[in-house]
């Protein structure tokens, strides 16, 4: 009986550590399943501020979602200068929301980085990027090449002018339009550069005045404003006026002979993101080269090499570029907006 006990309590401890080995192999097999999320850990919530226009901002997230699903990412949109209000009132508030930020021009993002409110990031696609476009200490970097150009209604304007003074001249007298450097940071950006260049300074605004330009809020007002016919003639931003002529609109852009301003929509993450995996994942793949083709695809001019501009564009190596000091447009920034506000009003 004493054996049959023994040899019943052996079979039992089989049966069991049989059990617990099956146990352990099934467990295997599960974390090797989820192997690639647990080394990533790109996922949770990811809230992004941009300028970009509505569409191609969602396009982006889409995008960025299909190759990270876990991630759940939230758009605020608007012009780059409430963006940046918004972003201010909640430092104010000591709880900035936004992780990942998009907007127009590197002088916005030299202020956040005075500020301390960006995060240094050497992404790895970094070294297709030009080092000119890419802040030194890693807190942004430019994401794609866009050029400020004259903008034509080809049912009102035959002949082509080839030159910025067609916005001062007589016959765009009531009939030229432009954003406003209070709501556009790529028109604050074109204000300060205008303005530090011979030929243009303050004198050109006051030009532009005096001929009755109308001041709108963003790059999208005037790109239809003057593909309806409203206006015959816009300062604005080239990707937006070389897709509506692609789409069919009365339309043309002219990147004048005395040069362009050219911003590159900077990317950073910000100082306090609850979500650093996620901020990194998004800054890489916009850098990418999937995200550059992306970008190309929506109509923008990539800014990583060897990605081919869309057709109608310019790549900045085929640009007249206007610049100025990038010290000095970020340290005289708001008060060149005061002194537009003056010479320019309500508008």
């Amino acid at each position: 009986m004493q054996t049959i006990k023994k040899t019943l309590g052996f079979l039992m401890m089989l049966v069991l550590l049989s059990a617990c080995g099956a146990q352990s192999e099934t467990t295997g097999t599960s974390s090797d399943e989820n192997k690639g999320n647990e080394q990533t850990g790109i996922e949770g919530d990811l809230s992004f501020y941009t300028s970009q226009p509505d569409e191609d901002a969602q396009k982006l997230v889409d995008a960025f979602i299909e190759k990270y699903p876990d991630v759940n990412v939230e758009i605020f949109r608007s012009g780059t200068e409430e963006v940046i209000s918004k972003i201010q009132a909640e430092h104010q508030a000591g709880d900035v929301q936004a992780d990942v930020l998009l907007v127009a021009d590197s002088v916005t993002f030299e202020s956040l980085k005075s500020q301390d409110l960006l995060l240094s990031y050497q992404s790895k696609e970094a070294s297709e990027i030009p080092e000119n476009f890419i802040d030194k200490d890693g807190m942004y970097s430019g994401t794609k090449v866009m050029a400020t150009i004259l903008a034509v209604n080809t049912e009102k304007v035959k002949d082509l002018p080839d030159s910025w003074s067609a916005l001062t001249s007589k016959e765009a007298s009531g009939q030229s339009i432009m954003p406003s450097p209070l709501y556009s940071g790529a028109a604050a950006y074109n204000l300060g550069v205008f303005t530090r260049n011979n030929g243009f300074n303050w004198e050109f605004y006051e030009q532009l005045k005096e001929n009755n330009v109308m001041i709108t809020e963003g790059n999208g007002a005037v790109q239809q404003a003057v593909a309806a016919g409203e206006k015959s003639y816009g300062m604005v931003v080239d990707f937006i006026i070389a897709r509506a002529k692609a789409e069919g609109s009365p339309i043309d852009l002219i990147y004048p002979k005395e040069g362009v301003p050219v911003i590159t929509e900077p990317i950073a993450i910000m100082k306090n993101t609850d979500n650093e995996a996620a901020a990194t994942a998004f800054v890489d793949f916009v850098l990418s080269e999937e995200g550059q083709q992306l970008a190309a695809e929506i109509g923008y001019t990539p800014i990583r090499k060897g990605i081919e501009a869309p057709e109608g564009l310019k790549t900045i190596d085929e640009m007249k570029v206007l610049d100025a000091e990038l010290s000095e447009l970020y340290q005289a920034r708001e008060k060149d907006k005061e002194e537009f506000s003056s010479l320019f009003g309500d508008q």
